[in-house]
């Protein structure tokens, strides 16, 4: 994997840049749709390449080893095959699945066991297994193993939790380095930064991770319910310490303004499930504000879902009272046009941002724009 830096704003840490892996060029910055168990729910792969533009996806390391599990997986030749998807996909490792299973989970040195919430069977999670699962899937980006802390955490769990990643980074880094890919495609590691919502402890696991020097980086353990400003106090930290010759990847964030502002403190990749599981609740993310469907307004609004040129075609053809019908009606058409359209909102937000950091004007257009993002229609 390689990535080029092409321009950094004038007024702001926002920056253009282009990642090449062996499936394919990804420009910078990125939204990346969420495929967990090997689909973006409700959206098929043709969709994702021609409506939604979608440039990388990602699967779910701990859902696919689940289900269908590695020997059908490496039956098939790895996730692009059995998908049918040709472009770029990154994995997480099963890290936040692991913090999301506190209840179900028991952490040691060696990593971390935990029942599945399928069928309650035991399994574990180490750096080396993680990994060796995502051989098989064979993505073009794979995550390091973490601990992924809560908030609020104390300052001892969230140093130890540090600690105890940094240490599973290394057994990763031997893993990578003693290990092939399968499927004859290149795999970048990407480590990922702790420390909560501490400021020196986010620094030294910068300064850790930067060491390893790995071919990109990544911000884990924000949008956990820490409050607004620590999600963008901590991005700006990390940006400032992690390398300038590598893309930075903040995990799970976010809202449209979220994005928009973390661009602006030097963050490059983004991934979220938020666009797709809302839009299966009638939530959909417009330049001018947020609409929930199934507000009894919209069932007279002929008007586009969004006539913006760059909006998804179903967008532009279909209307505000027809979509607000479906949700109404139950139909499956509603979440599936509606999932379109914010995965294509998402996309074209970052490719607007891409375009105006290049033409220099970046901090202005993020200004104009941010008031209507959150702005309840």
């Amino acid at each position: 994997m390689q990535f080029k830096l092409h321009h950094t704003d004038q007024k702001s840490d926002a920056r253009a840049g282009t990642i090449t892996t062996d499936h394919g060029k990804i420009n910078t910055p990125i939204f990346m749709p969420v495929g967990t168990i090997g689909t973006v729910k409700g959206v098929h792969q043709a969709e994702l390449k021609e409506q939604v533009k979608a440039q990388i996806i990602l699967g779910n390391t701990y859902h696919l080893y689940l289900r269908p599990g590695m020997e059908t997986m490496e039956a098939a030749g790895g996730l692009h095959k059995f998908m049918n998807w040709n472009g770029p996909i990154l994995t997480d490792s099963g890290g936040y699945q692991v913090f999301s299973l506190a209840h179900r989970r028991k952490i040691t040195e060696e990593g971390a066991t935990f029942a599945s919430h399928i069928d309650g069977s035991r399994h574990l999670f180490s750096p080396e297994s993680s990994l060796g699962i995502q051989r098989s899937i064979g993505a073009d980006i794979v995550m390091a193993f973490d601990e992924c802390p809560p908030y609020p955490s104390t300052r001892e769990y969230a140093k130890n939790s540090m600690d105890l990643t940094h240490r599973w980074l290394e057994r990763c880094v031997t893993f990578m380095n003693e290990t092939s890919p399968k499927y004859g495609h290149s795999q970048a590691l990407f480590p990922i930064v702790q420390g909560s919502s501490f400021d020196d402890l986010r620094t030294k696991s910068c300064e850790f991770i930067a060491s390893q020097d790995q071919p990109g980086n990544a911000i884990g353990g924000l949008s956990v319910g820490e409050p607004i400003e620590d999600m963008y106090r901590i991005s700006k930290l990390c940006c400032d310490v992690l390398p300038k010759d590598k893309p930075r990847y903040l995990m799970g964030v976010g809202t449209p303004a979220n994005i928009i502002e973390c661009i602006s403190r030097g963050v490059d990749m983004f991934d979220c499930v938020l666009p797709s599981r809302n839009a299966r609740h009638g939530v959909i993310y417009t330049r001018n504000g947020i609409m929930n469907m199934k507000n009894a307004k919209w069932r007279t609004d002929f008007s586009p879902i969004d006539d913006r040129p760059d909006a998804a075609p179903t967008s532009q053809t279909h209307t505000k009272a027809y979509l607000a019908h479906l949700f109404r009606v139950g139909e499956l058409l509603g979440p599936q046009l509606a999932t379109l359209h914010n995965l294509a909102f998402y996309l074209s937000l970052v490719t607007e941002a891409r375009e105006h950091i290049i033409e220099g004007d970046f901090a202005d257009w993020a200004a104009s724009v941010l008031p209507g993002l959150e702005r309840k229609l």
